[in-house]
């Protein structure tokens, strides 16, 4: 699944420099998450940073619109950063 963020964020800008898919950009209220970028941090970290650096709770969640398995994610972030 890819992430969402929701409207309780509060624009503090310490996800989008986390996000190594750079799926995090400033929409027009707050931030948002391009979801054919988004991996979950698959392939970069055991967890999403951008959920553990937020500093509300429950801002960054699963998009319940965009279920992905691990699988899936994984070939993303292969087609995203290809070897070589």
């Amino acid at each position: 699944m890819a992430l969402l963020i929701t409207k309780r964020c509060i624009n503090c800008d310490m996800c989008e420099p986390e996000c190594p898919n750079e799926a995090i950009s400033m929409g027009l209220e707050y931030y948002e998450i391009d979801t054919d970028r988004c991996t979950e941090c698959v392939g970069h970290y055991d967890s999403p940073t951008c959920q553990q650096v937020c500093p509300i709770d429950n801002t960054i969640i699963i998009d319940p619109q965009r279920v992905e398995t691990n699988d899936q994610l994984w070939e993303k972030f292969v087609v995203l950063h290809p070897a070589g």
